[in-house]
């Protein structure tokens, strides 16, 4: 059918990668201040399943997650990455350690039936989406569970993950029943 129908909105989440308490503290502020009220903020946990970030981050790395409450169109994330790339700059400016990449901030959204996150690296399993960015399909909802696949990222793959993305994810759902009625 030639029919084209309009994408439902998503939940925006938004991952960070700090260097300590202080970086993470900040970068939690100026995401607020940027993209809206969060709805959950993850506990946070030591990023250490992988070294790939420790020369630009340091060497005992934070990780929390933030979920935006207010619902956006996903055709904004390739913008939404500019934002969040444009906002790490400014954290390393103003946080003056000695590391180039103090914060990482990755955005990302949940829909019911995926996660999906922005990345600047073309790779086989990433589609373009405009502006220079790229997405991919990080893990699916499948059974009632997030599902990791093949090439998503080891820290993407605990159970702590999958448990606050089901959270984020009911609320989506209770958000996109509540726009029907």
């Amino acid at each position: 059918m030639w029919k084209l129908n309009k994408p439902k909105p998503v939940k925006l989440i938004i991952g960070i990668l700090a260097a300590d308490r202080r970086c993470l503290h900040e970068a939690l502020e100026e995401v607020f201040a940027r993209f809206g009220k969060a709805d959950f903020v993850s506990d946070v946990w030591p990023f250490d399943q992988t070294d790939y970030y420790k020369e630009q981050t340091g060497p005992r790395i934070l990780r929390q997650f933030v979920s935006i409450e207010k619902l956006i169109d996903p055709g904004r994330l390739s913008r939404i990455k500019h934002r969040t790339n444009r906002l790490e700059q400014k954290l390393a400016r103003t946080l003056a350690l000695p590391l180039p990449r103090p914060v990482n901030l990755d955005p990302g959204f949940i829909e019911p039936s995926k996660l999906v996150l922005a990345t600047t690296k073309n790779y086989s399993h990433r589609i373009y989406i405009g502006r220079q960015m790229y997405a991919e399909v990080t893990l699916i909802f499948d059974k009632q569970h997030f599902k990791p696949l093949e090439h998503t990222y080891p820290d993407y793959k605990q159970q702590c993950y999958f448990d606050f993305f089901e959270k984020v994810r009911n609320q989506l759902v209770e958000q996109l029943r509540r726009l029907k009625e």
